[in-house]
Order: C-alpha cells, then sequence, then structure tokens
C-alpha cells in the first residue's frame, strides 16, 4: 500500500469511526495493511446466521467446526458441551476461533432459548422422519444450525425445542456426513441464499463493526506490545 493510499484509506475507517483518538496507540502499532485486511473480513462478518453445538466431545471437529464458521464469515459460535470439555485442537483451527465470539451455554434449553429470544429460528441436524432437505430452510429471517454429537447427534430435548429439522440429502450407502463437513456444506449454502435474501441485514451493524474492530486490532498486537499498554493503563 503506498503512502498516499495509506493515509486515505487510515482518514476513511476514521471517519467510520472503526479508528479513534481513543485507540490510536493500538492502531498505530499494526502495519495498515493489516488493517486493511481485517477491515475487508469484517464487511463480510454475519450474525444473521449462526451456530450451536451440543456434546460435539472430539477437539478435532470442534475445531473444523470453528474454522468452518469463521471461513464463512459467522461471527457468533454457541456451545453446549457433552462428556468432553470444548477444547478445541489448535493444529485445526489454525487461530480462527481467535476471530471468532465464542458463547458457552450451561444446557441445550438454555441455549435455544436464548437464540429464540434474539429474534433466531433453531433448525437441527437430524436424519429422522419430518425432517427437511437443507434447501427449503427459509433463511428469510435469522437462523441458527444446531449440530450434535458425534455419534448420538441432537438430543431428543433438542429436537423438541427446535423449530424445526434439516438433513442434508444423499445418494450413496452412507447415511452422515461427519459433523465437520455437515456444517461446512450447512454453512453455505444458507449463507450465501441468506446473504442474497437478507440484503443488508445479513451483515453487522455500524456499532458491532466498531466494538469488534476494536477487539481484533487489541488480539492482532503482538502479547508483549499488548502488555506494555496494559502497563500504561491502556485496555480494549
Amino acid at each position: 500500500m503506498e503512502e498516499r493510499d495509506m493515509k486515505t484509506f487510515l482518514a476513511q475507517l476514521q471517519q467510520e469511526g472503526l479508528l479513534t483518538e481513543q485507540t490510536r496507540p493500538v492502531w498505530e502499532m499494526i502495519l495498515p495493511k493489516r488493517l486493511k485486511r481485517m477491515y475487508d473480513v469484517l464487511n463480510e462478518r454475519t450474525r444473521y446466521i449462526t451456530v450451536l453445538i451440543e456434546a460435539v466431545d472430539d477437539p478435532h471437529n470442534q475445531a473444523a467446526v470453528l474454522r468452518t464458521a469463521e471461513a464463512f464469515g459467522v461471527q457468533d459460535i454457541h456451545i453446549v458441551t457433552g462428556k468432553a470439555p470444548f477444547s478445541p485442537n489448535r493444529l485445526v483451527t489454525r487461530h480462527a476461533d481467535q476471530w471468532l465470539t465464542l458463547h458457552r451455554q450451561p444446557d441445550i434449553e438454555t441455549a435455544i432459548n436464548d437464540l429464540k429470544q434474539q429474534g433466531y429460528q433453531v433448525y437441527a441436524s437430524y436424519l429422522g422422519e419430518g425432517t427437511i432437505p437443507l434447501s427449503d430452510i427459509d433463511v428469510s429471517k435469522p437462523t441458527a444450525l444446531l449440530f450434535g454429537n458425534e455419534h448420538s447427534g441432537v438430543s431428543d430435548e433438542a429436537l423438541k425445542l427446535a423449530d424445526g429439522t434439516f438433513v442434508i440429502p444423499m445418494y450413496g450407502f452412507v447415511q452422515s456426513f461427519n459433523i465437520s463437513v455437515a456444517a461446512a456444506l450447512a454453512l453455505y449454502d444458507v449463507t450465501e441464499r441468506a446473504r442474497r435474501q437478507a440484503g443488508t441485514r445479513y451483515y453487522l451493524s455500524s456499532n458491532e463493526k466498531k466494538a469488534l474492530y476494536q477487539q481484533w486490532m487489541w488480539q492482532t498486537l503482538n502479547p508483549r506490545i499488548r502488555k506494555q499498554l496494559e502497563l500504561q493503563g491502556y485496555t480494549i
């Protein structure tokens, strides 16, 4: 990025309220190229589509879902743990989780009810009777996709609380996808359709962008620099 382009870009970020005098000690430490990359990603981020995982125990699967969600621009992941703790494999996440907002919930009832109160419809991945094809989910409203345990799937309680269930059509001998594959296929479909149908509602609000950009700037700093700023009394 040339110096003139850099100054124009920084001025644009200040005009949009993403860079402020208060945060100057942080953003002056970040290369404009990095600020530009975060800005481009920020403008594609969504909370219109979200993911809820219930009792996904395998660290590799936990990590794969996070990495997939981040890749498709989904900001929020809601987590209900099962028999194993939520500890995604770092070699799989490749630090994707640091850009996400993780919401840990005590149980599936609380998780689903909270999502509904926020205006989401909840659709669970399910192979049983009455389920609809993934492509039939109506994405004209905010949607949460629920994925269950690797072996037993979503719980009966989750099925009762969900607004509906969906299945990814398959035409081979196997009857199900691994959860990481299912999440990837489902998120690709619903984010593509929702982006077209929801228009501007699909993207983050101005205030959401400002808060998230500040958070990202802070965490992209070298830990040593963060420590120095904290000693000077600066935090985000």
